[in-house]
């Protein structure tokens, strides 16, 4: 039961590591203007490469939680306070990210004071982000398997929110379309909370305007729970079936060749269902809509599913011990990332001064910063240091 159970996990390290690996590549281009088509972000609706790491970082998690919450009994007190306990301090880990360096790199005016552009700084500080939006799952998907606990209930509150997230967009929607930039309510929730300050700026309106809307906001993070529970489901596939083979060797159909096979089978449903549901509802990562969370979803048991094949079935290990590197400290990673990112421009080095010529010496560059992620992550990995909330 051991060996399995460290194969299954060497699976989960594999495929979390490549998320990583992948994550500093399409977030660190040499020059965001050369850029090669498959490691930009769909534009609104539609889905890339690079828009499947997001919810791989989320399935995981969901994953690891099926293994993590196998000893709690239920939804008590300790299992409260862990899951608050550790989604707040993603939040804050995420809002502090956001604020690196805490002063203005850049002065609003220059003909005020620092204190004055350190309060403007301070009122334009966005609160949601990537490692918010994962606190939030994490939090809303915890509690909802650890309180149904079954698969067939826990598939059901899956579907519940989806007929929930996408109701809201429907019933307050405006025109355009529910689903589009300009008519989608989860814009005018963010701005309400926090103000039109305090969300992201990136995306533009038809006229060239630069649009108030968080692809990371409040309440996409019903549907990426959903995410995180599909994670977790086949994290409980997973648990179940090594379990029955410890103690019955000769069951095929907790074998771990059937498992693999049928995690491949769900990946291949999901898929199917998500081009259905695409008829009437856009796949759209900046929304995270119900058909994006079943098409990534997909995706992610398919890629997990052909890892654990190779690894577990196979016995394929050594390969993938530079991922297992990458994956096993993945917020390290992650906020690494970000510190680095960040920092390099207040030292006076702009990695587009030397790799932004064309999308190969841009690519260079993001291969070269995956690296430099990789030697922070290897003696962590190589000394058993976990870093986590």
């Amino acid at each position: 039961m051991a060996n399995a159970t460290m194969k299954r996990y060497l699976s989960l390290d594999a495929l979390r590591g490549i998320t990583v690996a992948f994550m500093c590549i399409v977030n660190n281009p040499g020059s965001w203007g050369c850029i090669f088509p498959p490691l930009r972000h769909a534009a609104w609706t539609g889905c890339t490469p690079t828009d499947l790491v997001y919810p791989f970082f989320i399935f995981c998690m969901g994953v690891a939680m099926a293994f993590s919450f196998s000893r709690f009994d239920g939804l008590d007190k300790a299992a409260l306070i862990k899951i608050f306990k550790r989604g707040l301090g993603l939040f804050l880990v995420g809002l502090l990210l956001n604020m690196y360096p805490f002063f203005p790199l850049h002065p609003h005016d220059e003909a005020a004071s620092f204190g004055q552009n350190w309060l403007y700084w301070l009122g334009h500080i966005r609160i949601f982000g990537v490692l918010q939006r994962i606190a939030v799952a994490y939090m809303l998907s915890a509690v909802i398997a650890m309180w149904l606990r079954k698969p067939g209930r826990i598939l059901a509150a899956i579907g519940v929110l989806f007929v929930l997230y996408t109701g809201i967009l429907l019933l307050f929607g405006s025109e355009p379309g529910a689903f589009t930039l300009e008519g989608n309510i989860s814009r005018k929730i963010d701005i309400a909370l926090v103000g039109e300050n305090h969300v992201y700026h990136g995306y533009r309106f038809a006229d060239g305007s630069r649009a108030p809307f968080d692809p990371e906001g409040l309440l996409g993070g019903l549907t990426a729970a959903c995410t995180a529970l599909l994670g977790y489901l086949i994290g409980g596939v997973i648990q179940r079936s090594s379990a029955r083979h410890a103690t019955d060797p000769s069951d095929n159909t907790s074998a771990p060749a059937y498992t693999v096979s049928r995690i491949l089978v769900y990946g291949l449903a999901s898929l199917a269902l998500a081009e259905i549901l695409s008829i009437w509802i856009p796949i759209s990562k900046p929304l995270w809509s119900a058909s994006y969370v079943l098409y990534a979803g997909g995706w992610a048991m398919l890629a997990l599913g052909f890892l654990a094949f190779i690894i577990d079935v196979k016995g394929c290990v050594k390969p993938f011990e530079p991922f297992r590197a990458m994956g096993s400290n993945a917020l390290v990673a992650f906020v690494a990332s970000g510190l680095l990112a960040k920092t390099f421009p207040m030292i006076g080095f702009a990695p587009s001064d030397y790799f932004g010529a064309n999308e190969y010496t841009s690519l260079l560059w993001a291969l070269i910063f995956a690296f430099l992620i990789f030697c922070i992550q290897w003696p962590l990995y190589r000394k058993k240091i976990i870093i986590k909330l």
